[in-house]
């Protein structure tokens, strides 16, 4: 498959329109870490999708006049913001080519907050994407709603690559795997149902705010620096043998199995950074503290409480909704939330 099939059509008519999408985030529990040209994955990677944590976002379409965006961000303008659409909507004119013929005003929110742990340019580019197929079939016809999300899939990879992996619930995959039928490099696939044992379908993640600030390394730049990484081709070789097993245990059920994986996983991306060139940690003191109070508590009380990190400080803590989770969030209001900033935490859930 090639970039032809997303190729826009010619014959179109603009018109002035506003159209607004939400568009959740997502947790990567086979991490992607490194890409090639056109935001192509180096391996393949699996998330679930949030339910809570979205982005809402609004796109004012005024046709036929001078191309420009404006953004705002909860009501505030955000000019480097617009700026990064720009070269954006510039990039996807081939594949909608009607995008550069008129004025845009987007108004976008989260219902998370910034530097959360939770990847907002997953859902912010997501549900632009979303927005954008809106737009597109007004304006050159409408198309079924497999096609549509697989364009907006392709769209948003182009914007961010984890948003592609947003714009399907459950569990996603982005990155060709001989594990996954129809997975590709351009655009995300939603994980079978019947392959998922039901344990799976109903998860929380509760994100530990560590460190509420800017990061001191940007995920762009990391991405880069895999480029001279050491040990990054094993890395991508490993994640892509991660998927055989995974296949297994989320059929299985196994908890045990799911748990060291997703934790090795989280591990092996700080890896990569400590071990890059230069090296960065983005961990905090906090981190590991919870971190090690996580494996302490399932050792005490073989409970399924475990963690992924993003590229960041942050925890994700997930367990699941089988009749321990009571006492695992007693555990984490009073051991757990003691490492945050001010107390901050983020619940969402993973359900469908």
């Amino acid at each position: 498959m090639t970039t032809k099939e997303f190729l826009g059509k010619d014959n179109f008519t603009v018109k002035n329109r506003s159209v607004s999408e939400s568009c959740p985030s997502n947790i990567a529990l086979i991490k992607y870490w490194g890409k090639y040209k056109d935001q192509i994955p180096a391996n393949p990677s699996i998330s679930f999708t949030l339910n809570h944590c979205k982005t809402n976002t609004e796109i004012e379409f005024f046709a036929n006049e001078s191309f420009s965006v404006k953004t705002f961000l909860a009501g505030n303008e955000e000019i480097k913001f617009a700026e990064k659409i720009e070269k954006y909507f510039r990039t996807i004119e081939p594949y909608l080519p009607w995008i550069l013929k008129g004025k845009y005003i987007i108004k976008t929110e989260n219902t998370f907050p910034h530097s959360s742990g939770i990847a907002s340019s997953a859902s912010g580019f997501g549900a632009i994407a979303k927005c954008l197929m809106k737009l597109d079939e007004e304006f050159t016809g409408k198309t079924s709603e497999e096609e549509s999300l697989k364009k907006a899939s392709f769209l948003a990879r182009l914007g961010s690559g984890s948003a592609c992996r947003s714009l399907y619930s459950g569990l996603v995959v982005w990155g060709k795997s001989d594990e996954v039928a129809g997975s590709s490099d351009l655009f995300a696939v939603k994980y079978s149902d019947a392959e998922i044992h039901p344990v799976f379908k109903d998860f929380n993640d509760w994100v530990l705010l560590i460190h509420e600030g800017v990061k001191s390394v940007s995920s762009t730049v990391g991405h880069g620096l895999m480029n001279s990484n050491p040990f990054a081709e094993r890395r991508f070789q490993e994640a892509r043998e991660n998927f055989v097993p995974m296949k297994e245990i989320l059929k299985s059920g196994n908890m045990e199995d799911f748990i060291k994986l997703v934790e090795h996983e989280a591990l092996t991306l700080h890896a990569m950074m400590m071990m890059s060139e230069p090296a960065f940690i983005l961990m905090k003191t906090g981190t590991l503290e919870v971190i090690n109070k996580i494996w302490d508590f399932r050792r005490e009380t073989n409970l399924p409480l475990f963690f992924t990190l993003d590229a960041g400080a942050n925890v994700h803590l997930l367990f699941p909704n089988d009749g321990s989770e009571e006492q695992i969030k007693s555990f984490i209001q009073s051991e757990l939330l003691q490492h945050t900033q001010n107390n901050g935490v983020v619940k969402d859930v993973m359900k469908w």
